[in-house]
């Protein structure tokens, strides 16, 4: 446990005492544990981690074993304490992705053994083992909701005792986040454990309850690598956005609030949920390409030259050869590579004109002139939302596309806009339409400014 802090080791110590205390009863002489059914569901957890660890982690919430339903079947089919065992086996094979391994591995053990054992007693408490054996499946299952809603309570409250010890979290802050986290999923996980439970206690024995473990488990898996797919896909996102912040100081953050402004529009033109998500990645990644601009440009305070221009210029066609061998942009990349078209024909990097611009450029082209302009960066101050706003139906028409404007215009009404400067009153729009230098720059014609 080295590099832990003391107080984490305390709390660690003490749930394993108690896990210690909960698991013992099963070694007493004369303890009634029907130790074939403990060791068949260790078994099970066992083959479950190793598969796990073979070929990736099986589930999608960490710490909590490869196969969640297995551990609601053993608080259903077992006295307390041989629950409280199989969910310590299950944890201490599970797999371990960060450091301190021995720390983590240890109390993941002692809290599910805890966690399990409480789920158990609850669930006997109310009688949930006779509705099982009966079978009585409408009242079995008001015991096997309570178990999950003990697990969860006992879950979550060791979470933040450890968060707290470890991290210094707020004990209350930790408790409002992680727990409407978790009883979701734990419900899911008892009521899906409920039936193999139930066969295992009739006639047909444990091996019709492996019939219907299989493809719960086969679900399982096959949705925890999706999971870990949408991982990497964000990882992958984060890693360039924070390579372009990295790069260009003058806009950090732009590109996250450029997603969701993106979205807003989206959401409000009644868009399906797959390209919500592609233009939120569209969004964060429009400036991508910057990263092929060198640095002086990007970071010069006054009037960019016309050469200086025509190189910031290329940065939609960078960006969209940065991203054009990531597959699960899709539409994303023709919002890259032109962003900076407009309505009239006049912007770049192919001049594009009205509907040959994609629709996904439209709504990203908006989103980023309405963040440009309510952000303060270090060449001019912000304007407020209701200028900026004005800017955008001035525009409209020739610059930008009316219906992405009026969309905004809703959502922003709707929602408000959180990534607007609190700084900036009503007051200051004067003042805060004034082109500095920079601004200035990015003006090419009387015409609509071209906001970066």
């Amino acid at each position: 446990m080295r590099g832990t802090p003391a107080a984490a080791r305390v709390c660690i110590l003490a749930a394993v005492a108690a896990a210690v205390c909960g698991a013992l009863p099963v070694v007493r002489p004369g303890s009634a544990v029907p130790w074939g059914d403990l060791g068949l569901l260790a078994a099970l957890c066992l083959l479950c981690e190793s598969v796990g660890r073979r070929f990736g982690p099986g589930s999608v919430q960490a710490g909590a074993g490869s196969f969640l339903p297995l551990l609601p079947v053993a608080a259903f089919l077992l006295p307390p304490p041989a629950a409280a065992l199989v969910a310590a086996v299950a944890a201490l094979a599970g797999r371990v992705d960060r450091p301190p391994f021995a720390a983590r591995r240890t109390w993941r053990a002692a809290q599910l053994a805890l966690a399990c054992c409480a789920a158990s007693w609850t669930h006997t408490f109310l009688g949930g083992p006779a509705s099982i054996a009966a079978p009585d499946l409408p009242y079995a299952l008001l015991p096997a909701c309570a178990a999950a809603l003990a697990f969860s309570l006992v879950l979550t409250a060791l979470d933040c005792v450890i968060l707290a010890a470890a991290e210094g979290q707020p004990v209350r802050r930790s408790w409002r986040t992680l727990l409407p986290r978790a009883l979701g999923p734990h419900l899911v996980h008892a009521l899906a454990g409920l039936m193999p439970a139930v066969l295992w206690r009739s006639s047909y024995g444990p091996g019709s309850a492996l019939f219907v473990l299989l493809p719960m488990y086969i679900s399982c898996w096959v949705f925890a690598q999706y999971h870990r797919e949408d991982a990497a896909h964000r990882a992958t996102i984060r890693a360039l956005v924070q390579a372009v912040d990295i790069k260009d100081t003058y806009t950090r953050g732009h590109s996250e609030r450029v997603g969701r402004a993106s979205v807003l529009i989206a959401r409000e033109l009644g868009l399906d949920r797959d390209r919500l998500e592609a233009l939120r990645f569209a969004g964060v990644l429009h400036d991508v390409g910057k990263l092929g601009v060198p640095t002086r440009v990007l970071r010069k305070d006054g009037p960019l030259t016309p050469d200086e221009r025509r190189v910031m210029e290329l940065h939609p066609e960078y960006g969209h050869e940065i991203v054009r061998g990531i597959g699960f942009l899709d539409e994303a990349r023709d919002a890259i590579l032109h962003h900076h078209e407009r309505l009239d024909g006049t912007g770049y990097p192919y001049g594009l004109s009205g509907g040959r611009i994609p629709e996904s450029a439209r709504i990203v082209a908006v989103a980023d002139a309405f963040d440009a302009m309510t952000s303060t960066r270090s060449y001019r101050r912000a304007r407020p939302v209701p200028a900026a706003l004005a800017e955008l139906r001035r525009c409209a028409g020739s610059q930008f596309d009316p219906r992405m404007v009026r969309a905004l215009d809703r959502a922003v009404g709707r929602y408000g806009w959180s990534g607007a400067d609190p700084a900036v009153t009503a007051d200051e729009a004067g003042a805060a339409a004034v082109p500095t230098a920079r601004e200035g720059a990015d003006r090419q014609s009387p015409s609509p400014a071209r906001y970066e």
